[in-house]
């Protein structure tokens, strides 16, 4: 079940479940197979698992699951299959963070417009969640970000999908101060908007 799940074997899968493996079963890192499959996007070994009804809120020990992946992946189609699953998009990372803060700071466009604003799937990401640093997605989109094109449409989809500018970093610095700073003359100018 677990080689199935970390190779993207979906057929192995499959014959694991009818011989009555366990769904959560745990490698050496407490890695569940639904974790293996998200963190290296085999959406069909992904979409078998869900179908059989693995936990997509398994934690692991870096504190991760199977949803909590995907915002560092910026999987979109792996974002839509567990969504299937009903995860608790409440738990956060070993940081603090919900799943768009990392894709906010991988500048992981489709994966923040399938959370923030595809209607098609039903995904309640708070966008305006602080994590243990005192930043946003928007923020470390801007911080961690490089301001290019990327970023960019990533600050344009957080804010459409309700970011609120006005949340500042700890130092009481906001994502427009962030983007003045830096010289990201767009993302500035989208945050003035």
């Amino acid at each position: 079940m677990l080689e199935g799940a970390r190779s993207g074997d979906a057929d192995a899968i499959r014959s694991a479940i009818k011989r009555g493996a366990d769904l959560e079963t745990r490698d050496s890192d407490r890695r569940t197979p639904l974790l293996l499959a998200a963190t290296g996007d085999h959406v069909e070994a992904a979409e078998v698992l869900v179908e059989a009804g693995a936990d997509p809120d398994a934690l692991d020990r870096q504190h991760d699951t199977p949803w909590l992946v995907t915002g560092v992946s910026g999987s979109a189609a792996m974002a839509r299959t567990l969504a299937k699953a009903d995860p608790d998009y409440t738990i956060v990372n070993r940081y603090g963070g919900t799943s768009l803060i990392p894709a906010g700071e991988h500048g992981h466009v489709d994966y923040i417009r399938e959370v923030t604003t595809n209607p098609d799937i039903d995904v309640d990401v708070d966008v305006n969640h602080v994590n243990n640093l005192g930043w946003t997605a928007l923020l470390e989109a801007v911080i961690l970000g490089d301001g290019g094109e990327d970023h960019q449409e990533s600050v344009k989809l957080l804010l459409d999908g309700g970011a609120d500018r006005s949340i500042a970093d700890k130092s009481g610095t906001t994502a427009l101060e962030h983007a003045e700073e830096r010289g990201y003359d767009e993302i500035a100018r989208l945050l003035r908007k």
